[in-house]
């Protein structure tokens, strides 16, 4: 007979480790959003696995009172596949930066996005490099002046929510550390999707980068400069939600219009073709999408590969037999 789970709270996931973050980093809202979060799932603190790389932000397996590992730089999907694939019972959540999961960790994170593997991924972006002191990441805006690129850097930034929808990603979202009732919806929407999520947290680093959210972060402006989607409502915004958005068919791209137009769009998270457009904005030109931009039913890498060892188990044979099969030669 099972027993029934204790009630936890966010003491229960709160571990014993002083956090050491700089004051005002935006991982502290991160990391209490998610602590307060975890009780809701109902499962055990044991069948939870934290497993981050390298960075500021790969500290949080730390400051979780659960299992985790703290591995290497731009590895933690590789970990956290195996781990997934060998325990598939366990919840594994990928904690990772912009550096980490799209520069050294690019190639992890293209192939644990394809393959479908049923992990959560929290992408916290900064656009820098904060443990390191400060050198510009792949998603550094161009000019951004740093150790490393005093006059400025002229690298063109990615953006990781296109990239994850490019590599086959199958659930993609974005929210902001500092949106604790927006943040915690969408994690329990990736937490709920059979597959890879994938989620951008906008992240402020005040000692490197500090304020490069501020359109999106500001009370008072943050209307005109941000785009909550909702999927089957149409896409507006501003402080009166006076504006929209419109596709223009010839040129393909999408324009700001009034939101009294009757061609403003409708946001529909299964149309591939629109999310890239809408993963793609940047202010100032356009508001920054938050919320659910993407999300795609497909068979989970996990699900088909446990199926394949049940069949290869059930073939009857010898090793001799199989190494003899295929292609084969003798040497005399």
């Amino acid at each position: 007979m099972n027993q029934a789970l204790p009630t936890l709270t966010l003491k229960d996931y709160t571990s014993d480790q002083e956090i050491r973050w700089c004051p005002g980093c935006g991982d502290y809202a991160i990391l209490k959003t998610i602590q307060k979060l975890m009780p809701q799932f109902k499962q055990p603190k044991e069948n939870q696995v934290f497993i981050s790389g390298i960075g500021c932000s790969s500290r949080f397996p730390y400051y979780m009172n659960t299992y985790g590992f703290h591995t290497i730089h731009g590895r933690a999907p590789a970990l956290a596949t195996g781990v997934k694939l060998a325990n598939p019972e366990l919840d594994v959540w990928v904690i990772t930066g912009d550096g980490d999961g799209f520069s050294i960790g690019g190639n992890h994170m293209l192939h644990v996005l394809r393959r479908n593997v049923d992990l959560q991924i929290l992408l916290f972006n900064n656009e820098i490099y904060g443990l390191t002191k400060g050198q510009y990441s792949p998603t550094s805006q161009i000019g951004t002046r740093t150790p490393s690129s005093p006059q400025g850097s002229i690298d063109l930034p990615l953006s990781p929510c296109e990239v994850a929808i490019g590599a086959g990603g199958t659930f993609i979202a974005r929210s902001i550390d500092t949106e604790a009732k927006h943040l915690a919806v969408v994690v329990t929407r990736g937490h709920d999707h059979k597959g890879a999520s994938f989620i951008e947290i906008l992240q402020n680093c005040p000692i490197y980068n500090d304020g490069i959210f501020d359109n999106v972060k500001n009370k008072k402006i943050a209307a005109d400069f941000k785009v909550e989607l909702q999927h089957g409502e149409r896409i507006v915004f501003g402080k009166e939600k006076e504006k929209g958005l419109r596709l223009n068919h010839e040129q393909l791209k999408l324009e700001v219009t009034s939101a009294d137009s009757d061609d403003v769009l409708v946001h529909d998270e299964k149309n591939k073709m629109l999310a890239i457009l809408l993963a793609t904005m940047t202010n100032p030109d356009f508001p920054v999408a938050v919320g659910v931009i993407y999300q795609q039913t497909k068979a989970s890498y996990v699900d088909d590969s446990r199926a394949q060892v049940i069949n290869a188990r059930q073939v009857k044979g010898s090793m001799q037999e199989l190494l003899r099969s295929g292609h084969t030669w003798e040497v005399e």
